[in-house]
């Protein structure tokens, strides 16, 4: 048993309101400069849907993430060495511009300076990229709301695939779909496609902390990462010529800050916190040959931060006393293995993600209400989550490659918390049988109640700090960590505040514990 540490991230999309601060926020922060206009290191989509890029999750077309082979090992969906070497010159499965969107302004100019004359001036769109006119095609969020869904939310590669699988359409009229918000960051994965797939070893995971971040010195911008990222989180700076990602914010979380997007979310949906997992159990829980199976086999390779053999395998492999007490009060621990409420963001891509979702309960409430029936009746919730089979399903499409047992376990632990709750809040005696159908105490529902709904500050970001004694710098360095210099992640054009010149790699500050990554 190796044990490391990893960063990781719970978002509750039952939650989210689609206002889209998570996203403007980041973009202000990490990709306000010339080369990133089209990257949104943090997007909000509404599902059903394409997504950002279109289509990102159809990876017969993209090829990115891992396959397993006939030998039982991992190779890259892309291909081996020599395929890929064959193809670094003219990448077939590299998203193009239009895949994302051709950024736009409009030429306010016109309006400020056209002369007096009978025709009112119109400021048409320009093009952020070439300056040239453009016409607006598409969009990061195009299809927000569910805006176009008739048109476009046919071609959602998730409902695709269950409609195959189930041979039941999405019913796409405004009225009788059903719709949620996923935020979506880089996931920092355990077994990373996008650094296995960087020729010249540029992308590294950092050991002490998991965060997978662009050695900015180091990139040739061959861009095989952005191919290899399943998620398609991992976005080339044109004016550059290097790649770049989210760097799960970094500089804040070394003094003990969560990222951009957890601090500004104002339906306070994301949690932090630290997971102890064991490394050398990685590759075989990413190898399992069913792909249901791999929801279960990651959540085997976190380790129980209690367990006094986890904390003195811990100790003994360098990690720092405040990060395991970090990791035993993580609320990313207690959501994805206690109450086993959050689910992986595709898990058959099989890199092992750490940015995981708790699946909606709003379409079932929703759908249930519309028919006149109490929509927090734990009895009633039980039969709609059963009933509706389309919201579980594609949820399952999502999270769990297709298995909805665990999705319906997790809409069922809502709904009794829901039902159990209402009781005590409106002074009735509760419903012992409720917890216990759902496999929890009482206890239970009330400990994930309170983290879930009621939880502080301090409760939803258990971040260690990386180094008291460093804390004055560290916090100018978080002060400045906006990226509104050239260069690449971690300039902050005041070198006399950081201990790595401008752009090289950041070796993080526990060096016992810094190895390089394996490619």
């Amino acid at each position: 048993m190796r044990v490391m540490a990893q960063l990781a991230m719970v978002m509750n999309l039952d939650k989210c309101i689609g206002c889209h601060t998570c996203s403007v926020t980041c973009k202000q922060t990490w990709t306000n400069r010339g080369g990133m206009e089209y990257a949104w290191f943090n997007n909000v989509e509404t599902k059903p849907g394409q997504g950002y890029p279109r289509r990102y999750e159809d990876q017969e077309q993209w090829r990115g993430g891992w396959v397993r082979g006939r030998n039982g090992r991992l190779r890259l969906a892309a291909g081996g060495r020599v395929k890929r070497l064959l193809s670094i010159f003219s990448n077939p499965n590299l998203p193009k511009l239009e895949d994302y969107y051709e950024p736009w302004t409009y030429d306010y100019r016109t309006l400020t300076d056209a002369p007096l004359g009978d025709d009112t001036p119109t400021a048409r769109p320009v093009s952020a990229v070439t300056g040239a006119p453009t016409s607006v095609q598409w969009g990061p969020n195009w299809e927000d709301s569910l805006g176009g869904a008739p048109e476009h939310a046919t071609a959602d590669p998730v409902a695709q695939a269950m409609a195959a699988r189930l041979g039941q359409e999405i019913r796409l009229e405004f009225e009788q779909t059903f719709m949620f918000y996923l935020p979506r960051i880089c996931e920092h994965c355990l077994n990373p496609s996008c650094v296995a797939s960087c020729p010249s070893g540029a992308m590294y995971k950092r050991a002490e902390d998991g965060i997978v971040l662009v050695d900015q010195d180091g990139c040739r911008g061959w861009r095989m990462c952005v191919s290899g990222c399943p998620y398609k989180k991992v976005y080339f700076n044109h004016k550059t010529g290097k790649a770049e990602k989210c760097t799960f914010c970094y500089p804040r979380l070394e003094i003990g800050q969560p990222t951009i997007c957890a601090e500004t979310c104002v339906g306070r949906l994301r949690y932090i916190g630290v997971v102890l997992y064991d490394a050398d159990a990685v590759g075989a829980a990413a190898s399992v040959e069913d792909e249901t199976e791999l929801y279960p086999a990651q959540l085997k390779v976190f380790l129980d931060p209690h367990e006094p053999k986890v904390v003195a395998a811990a100790e003994q492999a360098g990690i720092p006393h405040d990060w395991i007490t970090a990791a035993q009060r993580s609320p990313v621990y207690s959501l994805i293995v206690e109450h086993r409420v959050a689910l992986p963001l595709h898990p058959e891509y099989r890199t092992m993600p750490v940015v995981w979702y708790i699946p909606p309960l709003s379409p079932v409430v929703d759908a249930l209400s519309s028919t006149g029936f109490d929509g927090e009746e734990a009895g009633n919730l039980f039969g709609a989550i059963d009933a509706l089979r389309i919201p579980v399903d594609y949820l399952a499409g999502l999270f769990t490659a297709g298995d909805p047992r665990p999705v319906r376990l997790a809409l069922r632990r809502l709904a009794a918390m829901r039902s159990h709750m209402r009781s005590i809040n409106l002074g009735e005696p509760p419903d012992r049988q409720g917890p216990e159908g759902v496999g929890m105490t009482a206890d239970q529902i009330e400990s994930m109640y309170r983290l879930l709904a009621v939880a502080k500050y301090e409760d939803r970001y258990v971040i260690p700090t990386a180094g008291i004694g460093r804390a004055h710098e560290l916090e100018s360095i978080g002060a400045t960590c906006s990226l509104d210099t050239d260069g690449g992640p971690g300039m902050t054009g005041n070198t006399d505040l950081v201990t790595w010149r401008a752009g090289e790699r950041p070796r993080g500050l526990f060096p016992t514990l810094t190895r390089k990554a394996k490619k």
